[in-house]
């Protein structure tokens, strides 16, 4: 295959991801010929210590229609607290849910943290399109509550904000549909980060950053031994696409493609992309090498980043 810049489009043989037994991973959804299958989400639900402003924040300024309301003495355990249970519709047969547990206090451990292990635990929404997200954005706004600016994450676009019990909320719209590529390369990250978390435990270590995983990932795909050399693979998919086009119009880059969907970026020489010229947002910026890198990063700042042979 022949690109606009000249340059031809080599085809390469991936070498076979084989990971042998993970440790402590038993598969047991093929070896015992069951399969389990799930409809969508029911319900999520969190405990409230604030009854009259979670119902105002979800009711009257979400909209979310109140659909279920359980009141219960308890539920037959000695020490459970007598509690509210309610639930408001969010769409698509799903609910959210709330546990208003009568005469306690708040634990202090489950307070809200502005920190990211604490938001990391939230709860997303779909709406189908750009604009009706930055409608939610522009009416949340209207009804007085601070919304993020909208986040670009490789497939999903995203704003959020928080309830009145400090609990995150995003709502969020996917950019195109998920597929088997996607699947394969999230399988082969798992497995291969599992591998290497093995093999630092075993030394005493863990993983100190991302680049092991990469490094990890690219010495499972490599399709040669030479290390005084750089391999960046890439899924072929829309998100990552700038990174290879870049990669044509660098003379010291070699670009092919296996039939498994990844274009292999091979360099004898340090190579440094730019963000801006890649026209990429920061939140797919900072996962270029997703699909595996074999080389060093130099420096990897929020405009370049510089690679260099191992």
């Amino acid at each position: 295959m022949t690109m606009g810049n000249g340059k031809s489009l080599s085809t390469y043989t991936a070498a076979p991801l084989t990971f042998g037994a993970e440790p402590n991973m038993v598969d047991l959804s093929n070896s015992d010929s069951v399969q389990l299958g799930l409809h969508g989400v029911h319900h999520s639900a969190r405990p409230t210590w604030k009854l009259k402003e979670t119902v105002e924040f979800y009711h009257e300024i979400l909209g979310l229609p109140i659909v279920h309301c359980i009141t219960a003495r308890g539920w037959g355990r000695d020490g459970h607290p007598d509690f509210l249970h309610f639930f408001f519709d969010s769409g698509c047969g799903s609910v959210i849910a709330f546990f208003y547990y009568l005469g306690t206090e708040r634990p202090d451990d489950i307070r809200p943290a502005n920190e990211v292990l604490f938001r990391a635990t939230h709860i997303a929404w779909a709406v189908e399109s750009k604009d009706e997200l930055l409608h939610w954005k522009e009416t949340l706004e209207n009804r007085g509550i601070d919304v993020s600016p909208v986040s670009h994450h490789e497939i999903i676009h995203s704003i959020y904000f928080t309830d009145p019990n400090g609990y995150p909320l995003e709502v969020s719209y996917q950019t195109r549909d998920i597929n088997e590529l996607d699947r394969i390369d999230a399988e082969d990250t798992l497995r291969a980060t599992i591998q290497l978390e093995s093999d630092r435990s075993d030394a005493g270590r863990k993983i100190g950053n991302i680049d092991e995983v990469w490094n990890r990932k690219a010495a499972l795909r490599s399709v040669e031994d030479d290390e005084s050399s750089i391999e960046i693979f890439v899924l072929d998919v829309p998100e990552f696409k700038p990174l290879v086009d870049s990669a044509y119009e660098k003379s010291e880059c070699e670009v092919s493609k296996s039939e498994d969907g990844y274009y292999r970026i091979h360099s004898k020489s340090k190579l440094v992309f730019e963000r801006k010229k890649l026209g990429l947002k920061p939140a797919v910026w900072y996962g270029l090498f997703t699909g595996g890198l074999k080389g060093r990063i130099e420096s990897y700042g929020r405009e370049e980043v510089h690679l260099s042979p191992v």
